[in-house]
């Protein structure tokens, strides 16, 4: 395993940067992010800032039967888990992102899932999932929407400055969709 820890000199050069998708066809859930942090760009791993809550949530809700540090990202495609964004572009906060952006990086995510055929789709984050996917009530949870033959589900965002989600209500959000992925 890496620890790899960003100088403020790297944070600031992984502006715009992008990293590779950890993704394979016929997964059970594919989560999409928002897109990376500049912690995440500069590691070049999903999830990196280490106040992010998406590693202890994955284990909690029982994808994992370890909390994987973000440098193990490509171990979670042997538990048929995958990990994509919804743009590709690393900024400081989500909210550096247009609704445009959001939209547009929705319809790539569509044919990507269209491409990879996951049992589920899983958005991390209800509020780009409302604009990338213009469904302004959306709730978290299961949605109606089907990708082809894909489930899509939104779970909360795990980052640190999303403090409405606790660790445990995250861990709950999680085992909830790995109860309906892993029941059908």
């Amino acid at each position: 395993m890496t620890s790899f820890r960003p100088t403020k000199d790297q944070l600031v050069a992984a502006h715009g940067t992008t990293i590779p998708d950890v993704i394979a066809p016929g997964l059970r859930v594919l989560f999409c992010g928002i897109n990376p942090g500049l912690y995440s760009g500069a590691t070049g791993y999903h999830f990196a800032r280490p106040g992010n809550r998406f590693w202890p949530a994955l284990h909690a809700g029982g994808f994992t039967p370890r909390r994987l540090e973000p440098s193990e990202q490509n171990e979670i495609l042997g538990y048929g888990l995958g990990i994509t964004n919804l743009v590709a572009r690393a900024t400081a906060r989500a909210d550096e992102l247009t609704s445009e952006e959001l939209r547009e990086g929705g319809r790539k995510l569509r044919r990507k899932v269209l491409r990879y055929r996951p049992r589920c789709l899983a958005v991390v984050g209800i509020t780009a999932y409302r604009t990338a996917f213009n469904c302004p009530k959306a709730t978290v949870g299961e949605q109606e929407e089907r990708i082809g033959a894909t489930m899509v589900w939104v779970v909360p965002n795990p980052s640190g400055l999303n403090a409405h989600w606790t660790p445990q209500t995250l861990a709950e959000e999680f085992a909830r969709l790995r109860a309906s992925v892993y029941s059908e």
